[in-house]
């Protein structure tokens, strides 16, 4: 996902006690019973622009359970909370701008508290604040400090990942290290984009196993054999390895998110059809 606005229950109703099965190539995998599947909605953006309200219930409709939100589109959050309710929705977490959390704490406490949100979840950071790791560690400062901010009123704080943070530094450090090694676990938790660390070159199991519990949300977005995003189960990506260690990593949400889909709502309901699925 890019960032807010500008850029982004496993399967409950399958019924509990049915066992779920995982397709992966040609294999079948038996995992454990569904949890909430999500929706990143930067990808319907362009109906959320339209209306918010009917979005939200297409979303409902194919059988998502939680949505993140990037951008209310000028919709009074308090608002938005009762079309979630209405539509059998909740929201763990909303994508906002570092800028604006350093700036003014208080109102993006009030917006993400009134649509029922437990995380603030940075989406990207400048690039002209993270030219060298004393950029990355400077940043990596701020996400403490506006992480125990956010605790001390009961809300958690959490940062999303693109490619950039893979790519090495001119002395050779990798950014998405420094920031797992320079801020306390704590205050600051990781939004893992399975995509953008896929196409980056690196592995999400190598960092589950080294950083434990720190990945409590998930983007799940597919790589086709291109390079570009697909839908979920359409590309390459293993989805039956990584979330085999999900317990490891932390994993609470799973968010799908396209973020260059020309059909959103067909595109997210293939997506929710594959992972519901896998019955994680």
């Amino acid at each position: 996902m890019t960032s807010p606005i500008g850029r982004r229950d496993f399967l409950s109703s399958l019924g509990a006690g049915i066992g779920a099965i995982a397709v992966s190539g040609s294999n079948l995998v038996k995992l454990s019973p569904p949890q909430p599947i999500g929706l990143q909605l930067y990808t319907v953006r362009d109906l959320m622009d339209r209306d918010v309200e009917y979005t939200l219930r297409q979303v409902a409709d194919i059988g998502y359970l939680e949505v993140e939100f990037a951008g209310l589109f000028g919709k009074d959050p308090r608002k938005v909370r009762s079309w979630l309710k209405k539509y059998g929705l909740t929201s763990p977490s909303s994508h906002i701008a570092l800028d604006r959390l350093t700036a003014s704490l208080s109102s993006v406490v009030d917006e993400v508290q009134a649509l029922g949100n437990g995380y603030v979840v940075v989406p990207s950071v400048d690039a002209a604040l993270t030219r060298d790791a004393d950029g990355w560690r400077r940043v990596a400062a701020t996400f403490n400090r506006v992480g125990e901010s956010l605790q001390r009123v009961g809300m958690r704080f959490a940062y999303h990942n693109h490619d950039a943070e893979f790519k090495p530094l001119p002395g050779g450090e990798i950014p998405y290290d420094i920031l797992l090694a320079s801020t306390d676990p704590r205050f600051v938790k990781f939004e893992m984009d399975l995509y953008w660390i896929t196409k980056g070159g690196h592995d999400p199991l190598a960092y589950f196993a080294k950083w434990p519990g720190r990945f409590p949300f998930v983007h799940v977005k597919d790589m086709a054999g291109n390079g570009g995003m697909t839908n979920v189960g359409q590309g390459h990506i293993d989805w039956t390895k990584i979330f085999a260690k999900r317990r490891e990593a932390g994993i609470e949400h799973y968010l799908v998110e396209n973020d260059d889909t020309k059909s959103p709502i067909e595109d997210i309901r293939v997506s929710y059809a594959y992972m519901s699925r896998l019955g994680l």
